[in-house]
């Protein structure tokens, strides 16, 4: 039961890793990425590594997606405001 378990996350995160990789846009990304992190802390507390998992839900699900979509914000508006001077 417990390799099921193990297999079907794995496919998750590989269906999910794959998505990030091939989704266009970066606000997309950030998002998709959100949702990668949140399946890799599930594999981390499937694996019995709930310590690990609790970090990436942290680090990886919440706190990279939202630097990354801020980050995108101000390139756009920095372009943007370039735009409007010339």
């Amino acid at each position: 039961m417990a390799d099921a378990v193990i297999a079907v996350v794995l496919l998750l995160v590989g269906a999910t890793a794959t998505t990030a990789v091939a989704v266009r846009d970066p606000e997309r990304q950030a998002l998709v990425l959100s949702v990668l992190g949140v399946v890799l802390a599930v594999l981390f507390t499937v694996l019995q590594a709930p310590d690990v998992g609790l970090s990436q839900l942290a680090v990886g699900s919440a706190l990279t997606p939202l630097l990354l979509l801020l980050t995108v914000r101000k390139v756009r508006r920095r372009a943007r405001g370039e735009e409007r001077q010339e």
